[in-house]
């Protein structure tokens, strides 16, 4: 049998075992948000809402979560005021809340068309829904 190969050196350290299928959708997705504008890397939750803090309500960064079972975080500034949501990895999929996609990237172009018209809950948003 052949060993495989281990974790290519883009991928952070802190990434837990995957199964092959799920690196190769790992990493695609990690390749793309890398080139993206929005991805910050391992910035901390306190630096992200910092930063958020002086921006128009909307906008938005994606940065490693230091939650050791989640992989990404999204970062978002509401009119209350920064907040954080979790990306979780499943299954080969990203999820947030009812959307999931393969990609990080794509996950987020759904959630922006998706709240459009139908604005998400989340408990650590209160009362204001995420459009």
């Amino acid at each position: 049998s052949v060993l495989p190969s281990p974790a290519p050196p883009t991928l952070p350290d802190r990434f837990r075992m995957f199964r092959s299928c799920e690196w190769e959708v790992l990493e695609r997705s990690l390749n793309i948000l890398q080139a993206s504008d929005f991805y910050w890397g391992p910035l901390s939750v306190g630096e992200a809402h910092a930063k958020l803090q002086r921006e128009p309500v909307g906008t938005y960064l994606v940065r490693d979560s230091s939650q050791g079972n989640c992989l990404f975080s999204l970062s978002v500034r509401m009119p209350t005021g920064p907040v954080s949501l979790r990306i979780s990895f499943q299954e080969g999929y990203f999820r947030l809340k009812n959307w999931f996609s393969d990609c990080v990237v794509r996950l987020l172009e759904l959630v922006v068309a998706g709240t459009r018209n139908n604005p998400l809950h989340f408990d650590e948003m209160g009362d204001t829904p995420l459009v």
